[in-house]
């Protein structure tokens, strides 16, 4: 069959040239192709284990080791997880000026590894992790590897990660909440968009008269503007692509 001419690749580039600033909001689909396991949905981390309990201010507090039982592999061989298609196409777009930042429920850092650099984490990273005494940081994998990692100073680490009953980083909302209300465009992939804060900010961009491009395996958003049913590796490579050729046509 012959591809038609006006591909839904090519009617979301014209929408993203032709916004001005688009901004991005991703969720854990788009790291689930780099082998990290999302949360909520099947086969999720938080099918094994209650997240109110293992990742819960309030129980790390009490005995740390619960928290660093479930997130520790991840953070001691940080090294092993590589950024993927998604995250390098997001990165390229943003260099070229077409992306403007990326808002991200992710904790996995996996934005900036790819390079990335306008990247709103308002979930925190994995990636940094704080003594809570001393305020010393540490870079994943660079962490001691024990029951309950401690700083040279003896105190606990914690990675720069929102656990539930702790707010989220106020400056990171801020600025995702601020460039939700100035993009023409977001491009909404991997995610269920049902968890608030994060869930209201393509609301704010069609409340604006903004446009939302939906890139996912399974539809969320029954207002995006343009639903590319698909994985965030093969998508947006596609979609990077066909803006490439927009920006030459109009050089």
């Amino acid at each position: 069959m012959l591809q038609q001419k006006n591909s839904i690749y090519e009617k979301a580039a014209e929408i993203i040239i032709n916004s001005g600033e688009c901004t991005v909001l991703t969720g854990a689909g788009i790291s689930a192709e780099s082998g990290i396991p999302t949360f909520r949905s099947k086969g999720g981390l938080w099918k094994d284990y209650d997240p109110t309990v293992y990742a819960s201010l309030s129980t790390f507090q009490k005995d740390p080791s619960k928290y660093w039982s479930v997130r520790g592999d991840f953070i001691w061989n940080y090294g092993e997880y590589s950024p993927n298609e998604a995250h390098y196409s997001l990165a390229r777009l943003e260099e070229t000026g077409v992306v403007s930042s990326i808002i991200t429920q992710n904790i996995d850092g996996l934005h900036k590894k790819a390079g990335s650099k306008n990247v709103f984490e308002i979930h925190g990273s994995l990636r940094e992790i704080f003594c809570q005494d001393c305020n010393r940081e540490y870079i994943a994998p660079e962490v001691p590897k024990n029951d309950i990692p401690k700083c040279s100073c003896g105190g606990v680490l914690k990675p720069n990660t929102v656990l539930f009953g702790e707010p989220l980083p106020e400056r990171a909302l801020f600025n995702a909440q601020k460039e939700s209300e100035q993009c023409g465009s977001m491009i909404v992939i991997g995610t269920s968009a049902t968890v608030y804060p994060a869930a209201q900010l393509p609301l704010i961009v069609a409340r604006n008269g903004g446009k939302i491009i939906e890139i996912n395996i399974e539809r969320s958003l029954a207002s995006a503007d343009i639903f590319i049913e698909e994985k965030a590796g093969t998508a947006l490579p596609a979609l990077e692509k066909e803006i490439g050729k927009l920006l030459n046509n109009n050089s």
